[in-house]
C-alpha cells in the first residue's frame, strides 16, 4: 500500500510549483510590461488601480481591482509608481501589513532625497517588508526580450525571506538577481541607472584630451608650419590625412595604457613584498576601466583601417601619383624599384594587419557573451599573452613605418618630434619593463607574492 501510494505521489502533478499571485500597483509603461512578462512566466497578475475599468493596454489575462482588493489577493505587491504618489498607501497600512512590497522606482537625479525611495516606503509602512528590485531593468527590455546588457537585477532588503521570494520571481522572468544586502544599499541601487557610463568617464575624457592634443599638434606641424615656410596650403589634410595619423597613435597609446597599470601593480607588490595591501585609489580605478580603454583603442584602430582604405580615392593621392608618372615621362626615365622601401612597406603592412587581427580578437573576447563561455585561464591567455603580442606587433608596425624620422633632422619641425615618435614612448616603456618583469629572478618572487607569500608578514591586515 505504501509503495503504491509513493508511486502515485511521484506521478501526480506537483501542485507546489504553482506560481503565486502577484499584485502590481500602477498601470504605467513599466507596470504593464512587467505584468505581461509575469503572465508569460506563469504568474497570475492582479493590478491595483484607481480606476477598475479594464483598458486595452492592460494584459488581457490580468485582473484589475481597487488597491485594497488587489492587495488582499497577493503576498507580493510591486509598487510601480513614483515616490511623490506614495502617500495613497498610508490608508492601506493594515491591508499591506506583513506583505512584501517591491519598490521599483527611480529618481530624476542622483541623491535627490536624503533617504532612498525604498527606505522612505519602509518608513511609511513599517508593518510591511520592503524590497528594492527591478529599477535597473527598462520596460523596453521586458517587452522586446531581455538582452545581456539588461539581465542583471539588483535586489536588497532587510527581510531575507522576502528577498528570496523576489529573487525567485526575478529568476522565473529569465533575469539574474544580485543580492546587494540590506535596504541601506537601496540608495546606491537607485543611483545606478542615473549614472551615464560610469566606467567610461575616465577613458572617454582621456581619449578626448589626447585626441585634441595630437590633432592640434599635427595641424601645427603639417599645415601651419608648411604654410609659413613652404607657402603650401595643405588645410585639406584636416579631413583625412591628420585623422589617419591621430587614430593609429591613439590606438597604440591606449592599448599600452591598458597594460601599464598591471606594470605599476607588479612594481608596487614587489616593493611592498605583499599582496595584502590595497593599491592606491588611482590605480584601482585605472585597472577597473582597462576594458573600456581597450575598446576605445579598438575603435581608433578600426577608424585607421577605414581611413587607410579610402586614401587612394583622394584627389591629393591621384594628383601626386599622376604628377610622378608625368615627371618620369617628361624625363624619359623610369624610377627603379627600391627593394628596401618595398620590404619596409610590406613589413609594416603585414605587422599592422596581424596587430589589428589580434586587436579585434581582444575586443571580441571582452564581450560578456563570449567571456562567459571561456574559463579564467583561457580569458587570461587571450587578454594577457595575446594582448602583449598585439602591443608588440602594433609597436613594431609604428616603428617600421615611422622609424625613418627618428634620425632625420627635417622631421623635427620647430624642434618638435614627429607624432609617431611621441606615440612610441608609452608602449616602448611598457614593453621594456614587462621584459624585465619576466626575468626568472623577478618573476619568481612576484609569483610567490601573488600566491600569498609575504616578505614582512606584519603588513597582512
Amino acid at each position: 500500500m505504501n509503495k503504491n501510494s509513493s508511486n502515485t505521489m511521484a506521478l501526480a502533478p506537483n501542485t507546489s510549483n504553482k506560481r503565486e499571485t502577484v499584485c502590481i500597483f500602477g498601470t504605467g509603461d513599466f507596470g504593464r510590461a512587467l505584468g505581461h512578462k509575469m503572465i508569460q512566466s506563469g504568474y497570475p497578475v492582479v493590478y491595483g488601480s484607481r480606476s477598475t475599468q479594464i483598458s486595452n493596454l492592460i494584459p488581457k489575462d490580468a485582473e484589475v481591482l481597487s488597491h485594497a482588493e488587489a492587495a488582499q489577493k497577493a503576498a507580493i505587491i510591486i509598487i510601480a509608481i513614483q515616490r511623490q504618489h506614495y502617500n495613497f498607501l498610508t490608508p492601506l497600512a493594515e491591508v499591506l501589513r506583513g506583505k512584501v512590497l517591491v519598490d521599483i522606482s527611480n529618481n530624476l537625479k542622483l541623491n535627490q532625497y536624503p533617504e532612498s525611495n525604498a527606505e522612505y516606503l519602509a518608513q511609511l509602512l513599517p508593518g510591511s517588508k520592503v524590497v528594492k528590485a527591478f529599477n535597473t531593468v527598462s520596460a523596453w527590455a521586458l517587452q522586446s526580450g531581455t538582452l545581456d546588457a539588461s539581465r542583471q537585477v539588483f535586489v536588497c532588503g532587510d527581510d531575507v525571506e522576502a528577498k528570496q521570494m523576489v529573487m525567485n520571481i526575478v529568476r522565473a522572468l529569465g533575469l539574474t538577481p544580485l543580492d546587494k544586502g540590506s535596504l541601506l544599499a537601496a540608495q546606491e541601487i537607485e543611483n545606478y541607472p542615473l549614472q551615464l557610463f560610469p566606467m567610461w568617464k575616465f577613458p572617454i575624457f582621456l581619449s578626448l584630451g589626447l585626441t585634441a592634443f595630437f590633432f592640434f599638434y599635427c595641424v601645427v606641424l603639417d599645415i601651419i608650419y608648411t604654410y609659413i615656410y613652404e607657402k603650401n596650403n595643405f588645410s585639406f589634410f584636416i579631413a583625412i590625412t591628420i585623422p589617419n595619423r591621430v587614430c593609429p597613435v591613439m590606438a597604440l597609446i591606449l592599448l599600452a595604457l591598458v597594460y601599464l597599470p598591471g606594470i605599476f601593480a607588479a612594481i608596487i607588490q614587489l616593493y611592498r613584498g605583499t599582496k595584502y595591501r590595497r593599491f592606491p585609489d588611482w590605480l584601482d580605478k585605472w585597472m577597473l576601466c582597462r576594458k573600456q580603454l581597450g575598446l576605445i583603442a579598438l575603435a581608433f584602430a578600426s577608424l585607421h583601417v577605414v581611413f587607410t582604405l579610402v586614401t587612394p580615392l583622394r584627389a591629393f593621392a591621384s594628383w601626386r601619383t599622376g604628377k610622378g608618372i608625368i615627371s618620369q615621362a617628361l624625363n624619359n626615365k623610369t624610377e627603379p624599384l627600391d627593394h628596401t622601401n618595398a620590404w619596409l612597406s610590406d613589413s609594416y603592412l603585414a605587422l599592422g594587419i596581424l596587430g589589428f587581427f589580434l586587436f579585434v580578437l581582444l575586443g571580441i573576447t571582452s564581450l560578456p557573451s563570449v567571456s562567459n563561455n571561456v574559463n579564467w585561464r583561457e580569458f587570461r591567455f587571450v587578454q594577457s599573452k595575446l594582448g602583449y603580442l598585439a602591443l608588440i606587433l602594433c609597436t613594431a608596425h609604428t616603428l617600421v613605418y615611422g622609424g625613418k624620422w627618428f634620425l632625420s633632422p627635417s622631421a623635427y619641425k620647430w624642434y618638435l618630434p614627429n607624432i609617431y615618435i611621441l606615440s612610441l614612448i608609452v608602449p616602448c616603456a611598457v614593453l621594456v619593463v614587462k621584459f624585465v618583469l619576466i626575468f626568472p629572478c623577478v618573476d619568481k618572487p612576484l609569483t610567490q607574492i601573488r600566491q600569498g607569500w609575504e616578505r614582512n608578514p606584519k603588513y597582512s591586515e
